[in-house]
């Protein structure tokens, strides 16, 4: 089998990888990406993203797509309901103004019409499908060889790792793993919830609602598609999930809401009346401080290089960020790769250990000791603000940047 040769190489189709490769295009760069799934519309994906200002704008501004980017927002989502176990609310606040206008700085957008996007943005051929990277080793002066599960090897002169959490490409420059955080959730969807699921709809609103106390909750938000996707979470051992059999829906929703004796018949009917399977995710994280040794000709991004906890709101927003940054870094030093990534390596590692540490305090505000206090100083502005009021991507795990 002939071993083909790409300049630059992109494992991973997430929207890290997709930004990045979307970059170096609009600076006439080439790239190849290759990403394990079948097809653009293989991968099953998640809930809503809010889009910051300081980070996934200026991406989706780099990448030429800002506008196209506010055609996609869901006007409104923004609105946030705080409620406590007995689903007594205790904040309620709306995502637009009188004239209906919502906030700018964190607007929400599906992560599939945003992965979309930036798909549809991208020249034909650019990604490569079911091609699942099985591991890379250095060839000297910077190039590699990378392997895929069909017998098939390319060469590229540049390696940059965007396949998430669980990244091969990683093994290159770091020994590190993430560990488990400690908080499991089991995903449920409620279809047409205006129409079928009528109660549970008014409970959310037209946003994020959060209802959280003795290490678990509910997390929900409504999707564009009139959906409702609700994470439930709780503090459990980490074989805790493997003991649930998700194969029978009926089976899984009783383990599940055992956990939440106590609480409020209209909270656990978000999982009592969840349409189709529970889906168990454990929340893994790197070390807040993950960085590594300048290597040759490679380097990550996204979650390969700093998967956190969701409870910042940050995992896409800094993938996106990386992509953009390291594409106009390769841009800026077409002929020197090591100052490209330098330049690059040299943002990212502070950056990434600052929303780590916040996430990671966001964690700790959501699933510790009397959260309600906390999350609603963090609503009002009080000094408790650890930006864990829009943890909204929780579904990086599942549509992380893989390969």
């Amino acid at each position: 089998m002939n071993t083909r040769h790409h300049p630059i190489t992109i494992i991973g189709a997430g929207l890290g990888g997709l930004t990045l490769a979307r970059v170096l295009h609009v600076n006439g760069i080439e790239a190849a990406v290759f990403d394990l799934e079948a097809g653009r519309h293989a991968r099953t994906q998640g809930g809503m993203l809010d889009i910051h200002t300081e980070n996934g704008q200026v991406a989706l501004r780099a990448a030429g797509l800002y506008d196209d980017f506010l055609a996609l927002v869901h006007r409104g989502g923004e609105a946030t309901r705080v409620l406590d176990k007995h689903a007594t609310v205790h904040w309620d606040e709306g995502g637009e103004d009188e004239a209906g206008h919502g906030g700018d700085e964190r607007p929400e957008v599906d992560r599939g019409q945003l992965r979309r996007l930036l798909l549809d943005s991208l020249p034909e051929g650019t990604i490569r499908w079911n091609r699942q990277a099985t591991g890379a080793r250095p060839l000297g002066d910077g190039r590699h060889e990378v392997t895929f599960t069909d017998g098939s090897r390319i060469t590229t002169d540049l390696l940059i790792g965007a396949d998430g959490a669980w990244s091969r490409t990683r093994t290159l420059v770091s020994d590190a793993w993430p560990a488990y955080t400690g908080i499991s959730f089991v995903e449920t969807t409620l279809d047409e919830a205006d129409t079928r699921h009528p109660a549970e709809a008014a409970l959310v609103g037209d946003g994020m609602l959060f209802a959280l106390d003795d290490g678990k909750g509910f997390l929900a938000h409504r999707k564009t598609d009139g959906s409702l996707h609700i994470y439930t979470a709780l503090r459990a051992a980490e074989d805790w999930l493997d003991t649930i059999d998700f194969a029978d829906a009926d089976v899984a929703k009783a383990a599940v809401l055992a956990e939440f004796d106590g609480w409020a018949d209209s909270l656990k009917a978000l999982v009592a009346h969840a349409d189709g399977a529970l889906v168990p995710r454990k929340v893994n994280a790197l070390p807040v401080d993950h960085r590594w040794s300048r290597a040759p000709g490679v380097t990550l991004l996204g979650d390969a290089a700093h998967v956190m906890s969701p409870f910042a709101g940050e995992g896409a927003n800094l993938a996106m960020l990386d992509g953009a940054q390291l594409g106009q870094a390769i841009a800026a030093h077409p002929d020197d790769t090591g100052k490209a990534l330098a330049a690059y390596e040299e943002e990212l590692f502070p950056r990434s250990e600052g929303k780590a540490a916040e996430s990671a305090g966001g964690l700790e505000l959501c699933f510790g000791p009397d959260p309600l206090p906390q999350l609603l100083g963090v609503f009002s502005g009080g000094p408790e603000d650890t930006d864990a009021d829009r943890g909204r991507d929780g579904d990086r795990d599942r549509d992380g940047d893989r390969g």
